[in-house]
Order: C-alpha cells, then structure tokens, then sequence
C-alpha cells in the first residue's frame, strides 16, 4: 500500500459503529486511518478528527485473521496505532507478533518519535523513544479532539482473511453502565465539590450517584476535587487532566464548571446543571439550570427510583 504516512490509526469496527477513542486515534496521527472489519463505509462517514480514510472491508471482524492480514499493508508504516478499545487491545497484541514490532499499550501521546505510557494507576507517566517500528494503543478519552472536520471519501483496499487459528466471537454483551469507560458513555451523572458536605462520607455519597446513573442507564463521572479526596477512582474523572468525554447527556451535581472540568466535557448534546448558584459557569452553559441543593436533589432522585423499582 504506497503513499502511507510514517504514523497511522488502525481502527478496528463491528457493524459500521466505532470504538471509543476512534477519533483520537486519528487525530494523533494527523487526521490518517485505516478502518478495518465490518460495516467500514458506515463507520468512515462517522468520523470527525480524519482527513484521509482507507478502508478494509472483510466478512467478519476475527481477531487473528485480521491482524495477519493487516501485518504486510502495515509494513511501510512506522508506527501503528489503535485505540485502546476491547477490539483495539486485541488486535495490537496480535498485530504486533504477526509483525515483529514492540507493544506499547496504554499510551497517553504518540509521535513518530516517542511514546508516553501512563503506568501505576494513572500516577506515572513514562516516555519511551521509539528507535523501531512499533505498534501502539491509545487509551480513550485522554488526548481528546480537535474541532470536527467533515470525513473525506475513503479509498477502498481489499484484502482476505487467512485460514488461521483464531478466536470465536459467542457473544458481545453492552457494557454495564456502572463499568463502562466515561470515554464511551452516553449518558453521565456528574459529581463535584458541591454534592458532599462537611463532615459527610463522600465515597457513600458517590456509591449513590453510581446508584442512580445506572437507574438511569447512565455512568457516574467526578471532578478531580472528588477523585483527589479518594471518593471516586481517577478513572472517573472528568477534566484536561482526566478524561475527556463527549456525551449526549451531562447532568452535573454540586459542579462550578472549573475551566479544568468543562474543558473535558467535549460537546455534549444536552447538558443539565444542578447547583444553589445560578451565576456558577456550569449553570450558565447548561441547556437546564435547577437552582437547587444537589445533595437533596440526589437524594430524591435516590428515593424515587427506589420506589418505583420496589412498586
């Protein structure tokens, strides 16, 4: 495959939806990606960080096979990388034997040059100098994306599965919304400074709002105010220095909306703000401000869902 670039997004996709952190995966490697599985035409108009698209149709997305097929098309390419979706961490793996490259999983930036790898639950960060080609994941939600370009016409390749011994795919389950990456989410509850008061046990509190969210087939996210006093893992958090999510729904509780925080947010679709200061940044971007008192209001919620799953 000639006029590669020396960086390139492998985006691997089921039924033409793409995978969280599809689009950072591109724009880390300048708007360049290659779709590969099924449903690939679909999946190519969705993007929104590409500026040039190939793409790889095959019959089934089958783990070994695709990476033995992707292996030579990739010769040319420096670095490989893929978001560090369940698809995406599976095939990198194997992407990286059939091509005798280096793994770097868990990268929070790439250049053709070095890798940064976030290590120790997020409290490390390490930079590795690429002197080889490599193949690399990204993980979702932390690089983030620029403002969205439309996708280009992709460039059709085709290439064919090998008869290999592989994987079976028995069942693919949704995501429970209590576990889900915030990178993925849709839906988010959202818990800042002021849905814990003094003295309260604000890891209780922020089981409730998890509590709630999945009521609401939605995710529990946080502030680095919550992440830092221990009450919710940092994984949850929302922010520059956290994880940058884009949902259709974000309704924040007790959140001033810190230029840190909403800088994280992305462009969510609708956004409702809960908070007793109808001046704080985050009532005067949401589509519905509630003057309220966000622990009381949790608490409601709380109760009545309750009720109606007892009823």
């Amino acid at each position: 495959m000639n006029g590669l670039p020396e960086m390139l997004a492998v985006v691997i996709v089921r039924d033409g939806t793409l995978p969280g952190g599809a689009d950072e995966a591109a724009a880390e490697c300048d708007g360049a990606v290659l779709v590969a599985g099924t449903g690939t035409p679909e999946a190519a108009n969705a993007f929104t960080a590409a500026q040039r698209i190939w793409t790889a149709e095959v019959p089934r997305t089958a783990p070994g096979a695709l990476a033995a097929a992707l292996a030579p098309l990739l010769a040319a390419v420096d670095v490989a990388v893929l978001p560090a979706s369940p698809d995406g961490r599976d095939i990198a793996a194997r992407l990286a034997f059939q091509s005798e490259r280096p793994l770097f999983a868990g990268a929070t930036r790439c250049t053709p040059k070095h890798v940064d790898l976030s290590r120790l639950d997020d409290s490390l960060e390490v930079r590795v100098a690429l002197d080889e080609p490599a193949v690399v994941t990204l993980i979702p939600g932390v690089r983030g994306t620029p403002r969205p370009v439309a996708a280009p016409d992709p460039v059709e390749l085709t290439i064919t599965l090998p008869d290999v011994l592989d994987a079976e795919v028995v069942e693919i389950l949704e995501p429970e919304p209590e576990t889900v990456e915030l990178a993925e989410a849709k839906r988010i509850l959202g818990g800042g400074a002021g849905l814990v008061r003094p003295g309260e046990d604000g890891a209780a509190v922020m089981r409730t709002l998890t509590e709630v969210a999945a009521a609401l087939g939605a995710s529990a996210g946080a502030t680095r105010v919550i992440t830092d006093a221990g009450w919710s893992r940092h994984d949850r958090q929302i922010g520059t220095t956290g994880v940058v999510v884009d949902p259709d729904l974000y309704v924040a509780f007790g959140v001033s909306g810190a230029t840190q925080h909403v800088g994280g947010l992305g462009r969510p679709a609708h956004v409702v703000s809960v908070n007793t200061d109808p001046s704080c940044p985050m009532t005067a971007m949401a589509d519905l401000g509630i003057v309220a008192d966000a622990p009381e209001v949790l608490r409601e919620l709380a109760r009545r869902l309750n009720g109606a799953a007892d009823g």
